[in-house]
Parts: structure tokens; sequence; C-alpha cells
């Protein structure tokens, strides 16, 4: 099956590596890839944003099936460009159509949908331009803290949890008014601040039928401790202890099925992953947010614990099959820690030769290439989050530890990395 893979992250890598398992793959293209997906494929050199050019090499290449990492191409329909032409409507698409992306693409559309069908999520309100003043004395008699959004894409940033008043107030000018994320805040949503710990589902779905896949943690913020700012992920872990069957049986019961069950009943055409960004509240799940594609660096914990051919369940998926299939998941846990860009996530420098990434670190641990481009037969550093290094282990603190000590033996000028991944999941050490 000839395959094209859209997107050039540590996502991306993860699922050529994972593609490029599959008996049913030959050849993988990535579009446009990186040094790391260079291994599991051929890269092509394609703008991702441009549909005629990635529909024309799909004719031209005579592609299968094309698999899409990234939201953006999702959120601008690129799903329902290729059923809108006669010569790419065949292809096996794994991705949701424009109106699905929307449950990422558009926050005040995930909230409505969910209040149509009653899924469990916090308490909110919509603001524009047209009703600023209302969004004001909204701010002014909300509880804190208090949870503002952009309502579009803002790459993971676009969140921002204020603890008084003032600072709700300003923030909400700031995006309104200053267009802070551009696009992405001309709309926002405030909600009420949820107080548990949070967690990640992820299920591929035909819009009929679905799979769960094993469950992951992120942790977005830059600094030891969850200090600091937002990012687009430092690190992740898989299992959770405290993701008991219980748990999953009323995230399955009262957010997933209802989920499922709304697109079909809506006619959405879905066929691809769902990210349920969840909250546990004693024991009782909320969606914070949902993504129309796999989490980074979720991915890269989630795909190295599934044991099946992907590309089996993504034709299951295109054939409304998935209620037939199975899924296998690894018992060991992952772990996965993110190198970035000093800097990183305000202003960084890039352009920095990594060392050490070639080594054989043995099958335990894997290696992610997420901003990193090649010149001169040497690997640059090409973005803030540069890599990921994911190992095995019987729990989260041997994951970890074997990972941050691989990321020992990696360098490049300004590389950071949190060496706290998992800390509450791990024993405190008992006092003499």
């Amino acid at each position: 099956m000839r395959i094209l893979l859209l997107g050039s992250g540590g996502r991306e890598h993860a699922l050529a590596w994972k593609l490029n398992q599959s008996v049913w793959t030959n050849p993988l293209y990535i579009a446009p890839g990186n040094p790391g997906t260079a291994l599991c494929g051929k890269n092509v050199s394609l703008d991702i944003r441009d549909f005629e050019a990635v529909g024309n090499f799909c004719y031209l290449e005579s592609i299968d099936m094309i698999v899409v990492g990234p939201e953006e191409p999702l959120v601008n329909g690129l799903y329902d460009y290729f059923k809108s032409k006669e010569e790419l409507k065949k292809i096996y698409f794994i991705g949701p159509s424009q109106k699905g992306a929307q449950l990422e693409g558009s926050k005040a559309f995930a909230k409505a949908f969910m209040q149509r069908h009653k899924i469990p999520t916090a308490k909110y309100g919509e603001f524009t331009m047209d009703n600023y003043d209302e969004g004001v004395k909204f701010l002014q008699d909300h509880d804190l803290p208090v949870v503002i959004k952009a309502d579009g894409l803002a790459a993971g940033k676009g969140v921002v949890i204020c603890k008084n008043h003032v600072e709700a107030i300003a923030e909400f000018e700031l995006l309104l008014h200053h267009g802070k994320f551009g696009e992405a805040s001309k709309k926002v949503v405030v909600e009420e601040f949820l107080d548990g710990i949070e967690f990640s589902v992820f299920v591929l779905t035909d819009g009929k039928n679905y799979v769960i896949l094993p469950e992951a943690k992120d942790y977005k913020r830059v600094g030891v401790g969850d200090e600091g700012m937002n990012t687009g992920g430092m690190g992740a872990v898989s299992p959770l202890p405290f993701v008991t069957r219980e748990l999953m049986q009323r995230v399955e019961k009262r957010i997933i099925r209802p989920t499922i069950n709304g697109l079909k009943k809506e006619n959405i055409e879905y066929t691809g992953f769902i990210y349920f960004g969840l909250i546990n509240v004693k024991g009782e799940p909320y969606v914070i947010e949902y993504n129309c594609r796999m989490g980074d660096p979720e991915a890269e914990v989630v795909l190295p614990r599934m044991e099946n051919d992907i590309v089996g369940l993504f034709v299951a998926a295109t054939q409304k099959e998935l209620d037939k299939v199975r899924i296998r998941i690894d018992k060991r846990t992952a772990a996965t820690v993110v190198a970035v860009s000093g800097g990183y996530p305000a202003g960084y420098e890039t352009g920095y030769e990594i060392t050490g990434i070639d080594q054989n670190f043995g099958k335990q641990t894997l290696i992610f290439q997420a901003g990193t481009r090649e010149k001169d037969g040497k690997i640059l550093t090409n973005g803030g989050r540069v890599l990921c290094v994911t190992s095995y282990g019987e729990n989260i603190k041997e994951a970890v530890a074997s990972s941050l000590e691989v990321l020992e033996h990696i360098d490049f000028t300004g590389i950071y990395y949190r060496n706290d991944i998992g800390y509450e999941f791990v024993p405190k050490p008992s006092a003499s």
C-alpha cells in the first residue's frame, strides 16, 4: 500500500516509525518530514498547506492512503478537498472532515457540541468584540481562578489560567482588542476552573465504531514542578496509575460514546483520531478540550505501546469495521522527555549541530526527531522542540530514568529538558 504521511514533528516521526513497521506499507512517503522520518521512508518536499500540490502528488504517485498528522490541514478542509476530486476521492483518508475538525478548530463549537450531547465539561461563556463589555462583566462576576481560551488554533498556547480579576480582564483585552493570537483570538471562551488531575485519552474512530488507545499524561509547563510558561509539551508518560478500570468505564460511558454518537447524529464525517483532553475531578471525568489528531508528545508514548499493525487499523477504520478490531497493548510503561532549544517557548536560536543522536541506545529506547534538519551530513536544530527520547520501563520512575540517561549522551548548544517528567507518580524517598 502506497502511503503519504503529512507533517514534520515528533508526532509524525512516531507515526512514520509505526507505519514503517506495517506489512501493508510499501512505500511510505512523508511530507515534508524531518531527518528522523527519513529513516522510516522517503521525505518529499511539499507544502502541506497547498492542497493542490498534495493532491497532485497523490495522483501522480498513485497513493492509496493519506495520514494527516497535524491539525491545520484538517481544520482548513483537506479531507473535503480530497472528497471533492474524482481522482482523489477513493484514497483512504485518515483524518476528519472540516466540520469534524472544528472540535479542535473552534473551542466555542466544541463547547456547544458537548452541551448538545450532555457531555460533562466546565461551564462557559463565549465572547467577541460585539459583546466585549458583556464579557468584562462576566469576568468581574466570575469565581476565581478563571480559564480564558482563544477560540481558534494557537499551537497549544492559547489557554491562560487567571488568579485575579485584574489579570483576567487584562488577558481578555489582549486577546480580543489586541489580537494576541491573531485570528485564533477573534472569539474568546471563558470557562470555570476545574480542580483535578489532567490526562489524555485517545480513540481511533470510523464515525460509527471506535477503539480506545492507551491513555497518557503530558507536561505543558516549561519548568520543573510544572512552573513557567506553557509549551507544546515537555514530556509524557503512559499508562497512568490513577486511571483505573472504573474511571475508564465512566470516560467511555459519559464522554467517548456520546461524542461518537453525537458525530453520527449530526452527520459529521469523521475517520481518524480523537484526542480527549480530560480532567479527573474527584473520580469524575470532564472534557477540557478535543483535538482532531494524535497529541504531541503523547503520540511518542501511545504509539510505542500499541502492538497492532497501525495500517490494518486504518484500513478497518476506512471500511467502518473497527467493531471487529481488538487493540493489543504493551504492558510496559513508556515515558518520553523532550529536549528543547534554549529560551523556548519564547525566543530561541536554531542551526546548532546535534551530537550523540546516532548512537545505538538499545531496543528499550527510541529517539523521535521534531525540530531538526540536515545539512552537509549533520543534524541541526530547527525549532523549539528539537527531539524527544522515549524509553520503556517497568514503571514511570524506571522509564523516565532511562530517557534521562540517554539524554546525557545527546547535546546541542542551549539544550534544555525537564528532569521531573512523571514526578507526581514517583514515590518520594522516606525521611530518615
